[in-house]
């Protein structure tokens, strides 16, 4: 596998002149889910990172509505997709200061049925000249990055057949060529669509009942019989990468994992990965290891790492744990043999934990805190925790069901309470840099943090934040 797949747009240029004509997106920019690769690293470097001398600093604060959508950024403009009210909201903002320089509002009747917030869920994508979000409801929009003007849409609720779902649309769109790749769980094969950038039209669809009726699964060799009302996207983000020369769309659906060609929809393979239980997601991207994939979920499911054959046809385990990686809803990040991610279902069970790519094998874990609870107090006013030693108030002591994102040999986590840390890239023990927390960030803090051009911002149910992140003695 080359990381250069993940980089590269691919876009026609004769069919539209982009900022990224190249094909090859700024090494400064952050313009969809997880960044320019789409896995969670950070491209820049010479950022401050020595939290434990010195504190990053706020550089402006916004008041927005709720979602878990991270915000995405294209030079100096920033798009965040929230919701106010009965409204869902796609606002362009300048990075300097956060002040808004146009938005588009479309009216939205989501609720999540499980009483989790009512806001986007997805990240947009941006390029130079348009602007792709999808709405928790299912509203599917492109507009243009300059002007917010709508160039197209679906409401892919009345354009498909799709069953009812747990918490809305949750799968950030990806970009290959002219194409906007979307999971967008219809019934019977519109699992997956490509849609043409240009006007919206539909290039091909694939997954569904093609794929997994009549899938071996893992329980006892059984095969899956169709019923035709099953969910059939899920949480999990698509990525496209080369594995053996061939270009491999990998979907991790509800049933399981499916590579698709990015060009025609054709599968190559598909594996079943999905939890007994009925109330549950896959929500973390796949990961791509040279020629081999990993998995892994929340629920009782575990991880795995499959290995994929010379002709890109089929993929079978190389090994498979239930217990040492679970993760919920983060994607964890490989760096050299090792796995580092976040596991477990319930915010008390969340660790962040390191994992031995060749084997499965817990390596170390950390719930954050190593201190003793005897030496902190809440203070009931403030809601702060504070150090009796110190008497100052500290970040919440533990991660929960964090993220985190790679700069270098360091990892920024962010606790689901708000809580930021500077972790090293370490096979061997959890050694931390320094940790800081800002007020505006509190639970739930779940969308991972975004890094662009020195600069990380951070969105919560109320408040986007930006923080600088350029050395001290550089300002």
């Amino acid at each position: 596998m080359t990381d250069r797949r993940f980089a590269l747009l691919r876009f026609v240029p004769a069919l539209l002149a982009l900022h990224v004509a190249t094909g090859v997106a700024a090494s400064d920019d952050w313009p969809w889910f997880l960044g320019p690769e789409h896995t969670g690293v950070v491209s820049e470097t010479n950022l401050h990172l020595t939290w434990s001398e010195t504190e990053p600093s706020l550089v402006w604060k916004q008041r927005i509505g709720t979602g878990y959508s991270a915000p995405s950024v294209l030079g100096n403009r920033l798009v965040v997709h929230h919701r106010q009210g009965n409204q869902e909201i796609i606002s362009c903002r300048n990075v300097n200061d956060g002040s808004e320089i146009w938005k588009h509002a479309y009216s939205s009747d989501f609720e999540d049925p499980y009483g989790y917030n009512n806001g986007p869920r997805c990240s947009p994508v941006l390029i130079a000249n348009r602007c792709f979000t999808l709405g928790a409801g299912g509203i599917l929009t492109c507009v243009a990055l300059d002007t917010g003007r709508v160039i197209w849409q679906h409401d892919l609720r009345a354009d498909f057949d799709i069953p009812a779902w747990f918490f809305g649309m949750g799968c950030s769109p990806i970009l290959d060529q002219n194409r906007l790749i979307v999971l967008v769980g219809g019934q019977p094969n519109s699992g997956v669509v490509a849609f043409d950038i240009t006007d919206g039209e539909v290039i091909w669809e694939a997954g569904g009942k093609q794929t997994w009726d009549g899938a071996k699964t893992d329980r006892n060799g059984e095969q899956y019989e169709w019923t035709g009302d099953e969910m059939v996207a899920t949480y999990s983000s698509p990525i496209i990468a080369t594995i053996h020369g061939k270009e491999h769309l990998l979907c991790q659906m509800r049933q399981g994992l499916v590579s698709l060609d990015p060009v025609t929809g054709q599968e190559n393979f598909h594996y079943w990965f999905r939890p007994k239980v009925h109330e549950s997601v896959n929500a973390a991207r796949p990961i791509v290891i040279g020629q081999r994939v990993f998995l892994t979920a929340a629920y009782q499911l575990g991880s795995v790492m499959l290995e994929v054959a010379p002709d890109g046809m089929s993929a079978t385990p190389v090994w498979r744990d239930r217990d040492s990686m679970q993760a919920h809803w983060s994607t964890p990040i490989h760096v050299d043999g090792y796995i580092y991610g976040f596991s477990g279902r319930h915010e008390n069970e969340g660790e962040l934990r390191c994992i031995d790519a060749s084997n499965g094998k817990l390596v170390w874990k950390t719930d954050g805190f190593s201190g003793s609870l005897g030496d902190l107090i809440r203070d009931r006013t403030t809601g702060q925790i504070i150090d009796r030693k110190s008497g100052e108030a500290i970040p919440f002591p533990y991660f929960g069901r964090g993220s985190l994102v790679r700069v270098g040999d360091r990892f920024i986590v962010l606790g689901e309470r708000g809580t930021l840390a500077v972790v090293e890239v370490n096979p061997e023990e959890f050694v931390e840099h320094g940790r800081t927390a800002f007020d505006e960030i509190s639970y739930p803090a779940w969308p991972a943090p975004v890094i662009a051009d020195k600069m990380m911002y951070l969105r919560s149910e109320k408040w986007l934040i930006c923080v600088s992140l350029i050395p001290p003695d550089s300002e």
